[in-house]
């Protein structure tokens, strides 16, 4: 068989690792300087859980673990026995088509049909059917008028009602199916297994409550560059607090994490209250998410793009021509919101989303942020369905990728899982697009690596006796050392030290020993020492 990789996931190379590591340290050193506090969830949840949280098209990605064992045995056993309850009914109406309706066999019908009934063995299935059959077969028998011909016809009336909505129901769709074959899934993201973590314990922590999550999620998207069905979120959220000051501070950990990186950024602000105001503004509050939608593909197909869209969503001419400002916005966030604080007189919720954006912008430039990296971006619509306040995204300056983090305000964390009034605020730093973008611009120090410090050559007998013993005392002190493993020609165990990167190559013969000393070259600089033992252990 040939070896391949499932589409969509990578293997990392132990210089990959080392890199992805530097990320993670300075982000978890950082999430944790900001009161973060670690946790973990597993890797894959309830179904239930996940579903119909993401919307539809979210719900199609989900990942779903199939149920251990036979999981169509039932399904087959249920299509038999439907099977069978036909040839029942077709049995018993054939009968009554030949012989007429008999008041005296009544219960005797009765009795057959509860018969095929109780062939189900689910429980559900049963109680479905014997609701169809105690509305309909009263209604059949108590027409004692009848003529043969019209006990036809009600039998396939009866029929019809009685088996018909069985079929129609969802029972039988692949929804069903789904559900009887799979009931766990690999978790989508972060954030709703959060969700079901503060749901689940409530009231055992103290809000409000910080956590930073770093942990693989998985999603059966289609694949491109940055973006892969198996990939990494580091998220960082606050719950159980409303203040404003929440969102200064991720603004502060976002643009501190990518300076140590030494990533050039710009975050992108805007709030779900905005979009709301606006499409209030512009008469089209049924159109909301129409609106974002197209809107938010202004950066891709321009201006006369969107208005396109937007007609072709069925949003009229005048309100286009009412949001046409929203093309001509100028570099200066506090000019806009000034301008949309106008149009939005009388407008509540638009009003209530510029006072938030303003005193975040604001507090943020006070505590010495470069207004050139905090851009109010109007037409950002991140996450509209799951958003109810600000709305983050992080793009990198300096090379062409989309962003690179995420996120925003939800009010309604937990509420789907019946613990309410607990808003949380978030934000996701994007690992493997941080790393496209890094390895593009070559911001990896060369100390983002773990390559051996010292490699022994090996010369065999006592001489590898006293290398281990010496390799111990390097690795006591945090130093890398290994031993090579066979005694072969140095030539070879030059060419090993080369290909793994190690630093020095450390000859301990018989010359060495005598005079305890060591000798060990330094392959990057060409250069060969020969220090005593106590030197070199330092």
């Amino acid at each position: 068989m040939k070896p391949s990789l499932a589409k969509g996931t990578r293997d990392f190379t132990s210089l990959e690792v080392s890199r992805r590591k530097y990320i993670i340290n300075i982000l978890q050193k950082n999430f944790e300087l900001f009161g973060f506090q670690p946790l973990e969830t597993p890797s894959f949840e309830n179904l239930s859980t996940l579903t119909g949280k993401y919307g539809e098209e979210g719900d199609r990605l989900i990942f779903k673990i199939l149920n251990s064992g036979d999981y169509l045995k039932d399904l087959r056993l249920e299509l038999k026995e439907l099977s069978i309850l036909t040839t029942n009914f077709n049995h018993i109406y054939d009968g009554l088509n030949e012989v007429g309706f008999n008041s005296n066999h009544f219960h005797e019908y009765k009795q057959l049909l509860e018969k095929g009934l109780q062939i189900f063995t689910n429980d559900f299935y049963y109680k479905l059917l014997k609701k169809y059959f105690e509305e309909n077969f009263e209604i059949l028998i108590s027409n004692k008028d009848n003529t043969k011909a019209e006990y036809v016809l009600e039998r396939q009336n009866f029929f019809r009602s009685f088996i018909e909505p069985y079929l129609e129901s969802d029972l039988l769709e692949a929804k069903r199916l789904t559900n009887e074959i799979s009931e766990k899934a690999l978790r989508y993201d972060l954030t709703v297994p959060f969700a079901r973590f503060v749901a689940m314990n409530h009231g055992k922590l103290t809000f409000p409550y910080k956590r930073y999550q770093i942990q693989p999620v998985w999603r059966a998207d289609r694949p491109q560059k940055g973006r892969y069905r198996e990939f990494y979120q580091c998220d960082a959220d606050v719950v159980g607090s409303e203040s404003l000051l929440q969102e200064v501070d991720l603004v502060q950990l976002y643009l501190k994490s990518f300076a140590e990186l030494k990533v050039s950024v710009t975050i992108h602000i805007n709030n779900r209250k905005i979009l709301s105001g606006l499409a209030e503004y512009a008469g089209i509050t049924d159109k909301l998410i129409d609106f974002t939608v197209a809107l938010d593909k202004l950066d891709k197909i321009g201006k006369d793009g969107v208005v396109m869209e937007l007609l072709e969503r069925q949003i009229s001419q005048d309100s286009i021509d009412k949001l046409d400002f929203l093309f001509t916005q100028s570099d200066d966030a506090l000019e806009n919101l000034l301008q949309l604080k106008e149009k939005f007189a009388g407008n509540e919720i638009g009003l209530k989303g510029v006072e938030e954006l303003e005193y975040v912008i604001t507090q943020s430039l006070n505590l010495g942020i470069d207004i050139q990296n905090l851009v109010f971006d109007i037409t950002l619509a991140r996450g509209l369905d799951y958003y109810t306040g600000a709305i983050f995204e992080v793009k990198a300056d300096e090379a062409q990728m989309g962003s690179i983090g995420g996120g925003g305000r939800y009010d309604n964390l937990t509420e789907v899982f019946g613990v309410k009034n607990i808003p949380g605020i978030g934000i996701s730093f994007g690992l493997d697009r941080i790393y496209l973008v890094m390895e593009e611009l070559n911001l990896f120090p060369e100390d983002a690596t773990s390559n051996v410090e010292y490699l022994f050559a090996n010369f065999g007998g006592e001489e590898n006796v006293e290398s281990l013993k010496l390799i111990i005392k390097l690795r006591e002190k945090g130093i890398s050392a290994e031993l090579y493993p066979e005694n072969a020609k140095i030539g070879k165990q030059f060419t090993y030290a080369e290909k793994k990167g190690i630093k020095n190559l450390v000859f301990l013969g018989d010359e060495e020993l005598k005079n305890g000393t060591v000798t060990f070259k330094n392959l990057e600089a060409g250069e060969q020492k020969t220090v005593s033992l106590e030197e070199f252990l330092g």
